[in-house]
């Protein structure tokens, strides 16, 4: 297996959520009441999931080790623009995260920017999907030699295995601050 395959697997499942995120807005839009639990399921997904996890992995180690690869032009480009688009989505989801507070203390002229934000991570993450899936994945692989795509896939697969840690290592933090 090429270390592209998680990758995309991955995607399949964020392209999943996406539906069914894109679901639950239209419900949010018809009967202008957010279920706030929605948003939060959707806000720790996009975190931990896609953005965490997922581009944890093409940041920290795909694109890391890309770095030191002498890159067509054009592979060199795509890769700062998959990074700038990380970076949007980090800043779109805590907008999101932002607003969805502010609703929770009672400013209902928020439930707008709710959707609207949801709906911007809702239509930006397939683009971006495809860019890596159609784009970059399979041209980057050449770069590699099978024994860097083995290492590569191993340290994907232990990436994976400290997540967990890491997730509830944070929540434990959180939920420790609401007893002090």
């Amino acid at each position: 297996m090429k270390p592209v395959g998680p990758l995309m697997w991955e995607h399949r499942l964020i392209e999943k959520m996406l539906v069914s995120l894109t679901k639950h807005i239209d419900e949010i839009e018809k009967s202008k009441k957010v279920n706030l639990l929605v948003i939060d399921v959707a806000v720790d997904f996009i975190k931990t999931y896609a953005d965490r996890t997922h581009h944890g992995k093409e940041e920290e180690i795909l694109f890391r080790d890309l770095a030191k690869k002498e890159l067509r032009p054009e592979l060199k480009k795509i890769m700062q623009e998959l990074l700038d688009e990380h970076s949007w989505g980090r800043k779109t989801t805590a907008r999101l995260v932002a607003a969805r507070d502010k609703y929770l203390q009672g400013d209902e002229n928020k439930l707008t920017e709710i959707i609207d934000l949801a709906r911007q991570l809702s239509n930006f993450y397939p683009k971006h999907i495809e860019k890596e899936d159609k784009h970059f994945f399979y041209p980057c692989q050449d770069y590699f030699t099978k024994e860097e795509q083995e290492k590569m896939l191993a340290e994907f697969w232990e990436f994976d295995r400290k997540m967990i840690h890491e997730k509830y290592n944070k929540v434990f933090e959180e939920f420790d601050k609401l007893i002090l």
